[in-house]
């Protein structure tokens, strides 16, 4: 009914005084969603958000755009999303947007679909990486997030629209820095956009070199099975090339690297991603506890032993190996849970720094 109601009153001419009026939308149910379908294309994604996205409002300020984990439950993360900004005290200046990627394969995933809704396969990587979808190859979920952003940079909604953030855990940290890097709308928005990464469940390395044990700090190495550190107590390489290549010959590809890449990122070079991953705004969020191992292939190990320790190296790869200025904040007490990472004090000021 809301969004029948904006639609009305846009096209006669109202402006935000009726979008004051109604407030946030803060309900994950069907009140508070729409769709969004990529530039004449019939296929769409189902979003939630906290006001219409055609709706003049002259109070938004600020974008958060949140993207749930491997579970799909974008219902979740619009709560979590909901809660900090509730926090933050910015429920009335930001629009909250929720996606969800949604994964029917009839057997192991089995979500629910709208006609002509965008659907995913359901593996480990699929949509967080920008693959197309299965039911129209010409789309990704990257073209769609790309949408949404294009969307909210046209300012005809909300014309005093001034930061976007882009943020997601677990599988939607790992979208998050993916599409970080990948994404081919960054510089032409015309609107600051910042990507906040928690307990990203992969990463990808820019060149072929992998962490050594002297990367990660003693109370993670020293979980590592046979682990002894050095008799001179003098730490080696941070990075060395791969040790294990010959039983582990994909371990440089896409997405674990920059190797036989497909979907939206096959669009952009090797040194393009590069550049766009170390100039990009980033933050990388990870839980002080998290150290559940979050996938067993050689690949993902030859990243570090649990997704805390991948975090951490990763970081490191990308400052200390590429250049890029990002941060890094370890979420005290914090393990794999996106209410607590994103409800924290420490974290509340990177998605709504102040003005």
């Amino acid at each position: 009914m809301r969004s029948a109601i904006a639609a009305a009153l846009l096209a006669i001419g109202f402006n935000s005084s009726l979008a004051q009026e109604l407030g946030p939308c803060t309900s994950a149910t069907s009140e508070c969603t729409e769709w969004v379908s990529p530039p004449d294309d019939s296929s769409r994604l189902l979003v939630y958000r906290t006001y219409p996205l055609d709706m003049r409002n002259e109070d938004i300020t600020r974008a958060l755009l949140m993207v749930h984990g491997g579970g799909r439950n974008a219902d979740d993360y619009f709560r979590t999303a909901l809660t900090a900004a509730f926090l933050a005290d910015r429920l009335e200046d930001t629009i909250v947007i929720a996606p969800r990627f949604a994964a029917n394969d009839s057997e192991s995933c089995a979500d629910e679909l709208a006609e002509h809704e965008l659907n995913w396969p359901c593996n480990s990587y699929s949509w967080r990486v920008g693959s197309a979808a299965t039911n129209n190859v010409n789309v990704t979920s990257f073209d769609v997030i790309d949408e949404v952003l294009n969307g909210l940079a046209r300012k005809v909604a909300f014309p005093n629209l001034s930061s976007i953030v882009v943020a997601g855990h677990s599988g939607g940290g790992a979208f998050t820095v993916f599409y970080q890097m990948s994404n081919l709308v960054h510089e032409g928005l015309g609107v600051p956009v910042t990507y906040v990464a928690a307990n990203a469940s992969r990463q990808v390395y820019l060149d072929s070199l992998r962490p050594s044990v002297d990367v990660f700090p003693y109370n993670i190495v020293a979980t590592i099975p046979g682990y002894r550190p050095p008799d001179d107590g003098e730490p080696g390489p941070a990075f060395l090339p791969y040790s294990d290549v010959d039983n582990c010959t994909g371990y440089d590809n896409w997405p674990h690297g920059l190797k036989n890449r497909t979907g939206y990122s096959a669009r952009v070079s090797d040194e393009q991603l590069r550049k766009q991953l170390a100039s990009r705004k980033t933050t990388y969020l990870h839980g002080s506890i998290d150290t559940r191992r979050g996938g067993n292939s050689c690949s993902q190990l030859a990243h570090g032993p649990s997704i805390l320790a991948r975090g951490l190296a990763f970081y490191r790869h990308v400052t200390e190996r590429h250049g890029a200025q990002h941060d890094l904040e370890v979420v005290g007490q914090c393990g794999h849970n996106h209410r607590c990472m994103y409800s924290s004090d420490a974290v509340l000021s990177v998605l709504f720094p102040e003005d």
